[in-house]
């Protein structure tokens, strides 16, 4: 079988092919995938008569010919148009990019689709993975769709509709006392004990590519001409916040967007658990584990990102930055968005949101510019 795209690890520079299910590598970094050739300019013309999912951008994706994705309709999420808040914080424009709209509620619905679509070809048999919340509930959906076992290992503080929706999909859950990081080493082990594959975050290589969907996206709303001058992202284990720094690459090298379009990538924290925060106030290129994470942001309680190194270059060059939100303001903000606009954020979006405030308040982003902030999942399934 030839692969039209290998592995490169951003760390040591290693390659490896892609067969079979693999997982990092050997020093321990994720591996990016990287394709021989990019899909020709005349080809983007063809991009909406596409479906209307994620997979519309195949030509961007690691498909092989003649394979059918793990799909369950999920990207192609709006890009709600907020002026009023726009008007009252002095920006130009503001856009909530709502991925609540996914299948499963939140923006793990692109990079479960991906990976899973991959597991499959490449044979696995069961999956598991440590979850804040949502990575569980999409795992679970898209296990159930591809007809292969899950087992999810939770912290004890995960809300519990969103241990419901994991259980309704038929997944087994496994409350565990402690953090992600804790999730992390009790689900690593049961996958070895078992036979599964580990879906941990950047711990296979193709959930990333699905939420580099978002980026992509984001380029066909915009017209494929230009950026907004920031967009804010709320980070926990990364994923999103890599893949877009990426798409974004991939698509200026191709021709498909100007070489000029630009965009500053914010990652956005709590200060309850704020590891990518603390390293890039101290001008640092890797992350170190936070003690005693504690937020209501379920999906920024991550101590110790893998993709940390990687986050932190991608805020780099893209001369965007970092910040972090009480959890007071983000569900401040949360409330008033909901009360005035109709976007239930969940609290992640609220903290994007907030932070997008601040960055205007202490002049780290000027009147009249555009920004997008990222909602990444469903209110309500926090309650």
């Amino acid at each position: 079988m030839i692969f039209p795209w290998h592995l490169e690890c951003p760390a040591c520079r290693a390659t490896a092919t892609p067969e079979g299910l693999p997982t990092v590598c050997a020093c321990g970094s994720p591996w990016l995938v990287r394709y021989a050739a990019a899909p020709p300019l005349a080809r983007r013309a063809s991009v909406s008569d596409g479906p209307p999912s994620l997979w519309r951008y195949r030509d961007w994706l690691p498909l092989l010919p003649g394979e059918t994705p793990v799909t369950l309709g999920e990207g192609m999420t709006p890009l709600v148009d907020v002026p009023r808040l726009a008007a009252q914080l002095g920006f130009a424009r503001v856009w909530i990019k709502d991925e609540a709209q996914n299948p499963t509620g939140s923006f793990k619905s692109r990079g479960m689709s991906a990976a899973v679509t991959r597991a499959v070809a490449g044979g696995a048999t069961a999956f598991a993975v440590p979850t804040a919340g949502n990575a569980g509930v999409a795992l679970a959906a898209y296990g159930a769709r591809a007809g292969i076992p899950v087992r999810v290992f939770a912290p004890s503080g995960t809300p519990a509709r969103l241990l419901e929706q994991m259980r309704v999909h038929g997944a087994q859950v496994e409350v565990v006392d402690g953090h992600i990081g804790d999730c992390g080493r009790v689900s690593r082990a049961w996958a070895a004990a078992h036979n599964a594959l580990d879906m941990s975050t950047l711990r296979e290589p193709y959930r990333i590519e699905g939420k580099k969907t978002m980026g992509v996206e984001i380029a066909e709303q915009f017209g494929w001409a230009t950026l907004p001058d920031a967009i804010l992202y709320p980070t926990g284990g990364g994923t999103g916040l890599i893949g877009m720094w990426k798409a974004f690459d991939e698509l200026r090298a191709a021709g498909w967007l100007p070489a000029g379009a630009r965009t500053r990538l914010f990652s956005v924290q709590s200060t309850g658990c704020a590891p990518v925060v603390r390293a890039w106030d101290a001008g640092e290129a890797a992350t170190t584990p936070w003690q005693n994470p504690v937020t209501v942001a379920s999906g920024l309680r991550v101590p110790g990102p893998l993709g940390g190194p990687l986050v932190l270059r991608g805020l780099k060059e893209t001369g965007g930055g970092a910040i972090a939100v009480s959890d007071a303001r983000l569900e401040a903000v949360q409330q008033r968005l909901a009360a005035s606009e109709g976007i239930d954020l969940c609290p992640e979006g609220g903290a994007a949101l907030a932070a997008l405030e601040e960055l205007r308040k202490n002049g780290t982003l000027a009147p009249d510019s555009t920004a997008l902030v990222f909602n990444t999942g469903a209110g309500w399934l926090y309650r």
